[in-house]
């Protein structure tokens, strides 16, 4: 479900981590043991799936937060303080440009910094059919009750002991920059990493 790499990912995966490349984002440069796959992320999927074939959520549900699950593992945008916030406005006024690209308001982000994010035509597809009969004022993602749900799967890590948490969607999208080289400025521009903002 997710998009592929020029480099084969679980390769560059191991290397990378080996050689201590995955930082939790801490100034201190500390090393995480929370390495989120592509594995990890279509594992998330299929029990999305799942929940919805048995009954458990509906189909809006599983629209809802297969497009959450894309849209964080494809920007990098945090959970609570960024995806929790954003509008269902912002949203169609992204997707009505020929480049998609969502604007963040300074209030929607942990340092209070604006900034643009780049929209994958996947996190497009997936994000259509929310946007229909929606007020612009509405929330875009149900992230409370993606969140309980997430707690309530305990859906097991492929490479380390824990279970998928919503922080993991960022850790995948930082992670897989390295592997696909995404450039560190940018990166760190749509991340809101070591970056301050004005409010």
């Amino acid at each position: 479900m997710l998009y592929d790499s020029t480099r084969d990912y679980y390769e560059q995966t191991d290397i990378l981590q080996k050689k201590g490349k995955y930082q939790n984002g801490s100034k201190n440069g500390n090393v995480t043991s929370r390495v989120a796959t592509k594995e990890d992320i279509n594992n998330v999927f299929q029990h999305i799936v799942k929940s919805e074939r048995d009954g458990e959520i509906s189909p809006e549900r599983s629209a809802q937060y297969s497009a959450f699950v894309l849209f964080g593992a494809y920007t990098g945008q945090r959970s609570e303080a960024t995806i929790a916030k954003l509008t269902v406005g912002q949203f169609r006024e992204a997707m009505a440009a020929d480049k998609p690209v969502l604007q963040v308001d300074s209030s929607q982000d942990k340092v209070r910094m604006s900034h643009y994010v780049p929209l994958h035509p996947r996190v497009v597809e997936a994000l259509k059919p929310l946007l229909a009969g929606r007020k612009d004022d509405e929330l875009m993602f149900t992230h409370s009750s993606f969140l309980q749900w997430i707690k309530r799967q305990r859906i097991p890590m492929s490479r380390f002991r824990g279970h998928f948490q919503l922080g993991d969607l960022r850790k995948f999208a930082e992670q897989h920059g390295d592997v696909i080289q995404w450039d560190q400025s940018n990166r760190a521009y749509i991340l809101t990493h070591d970056v301050s903002g004005v409010s």
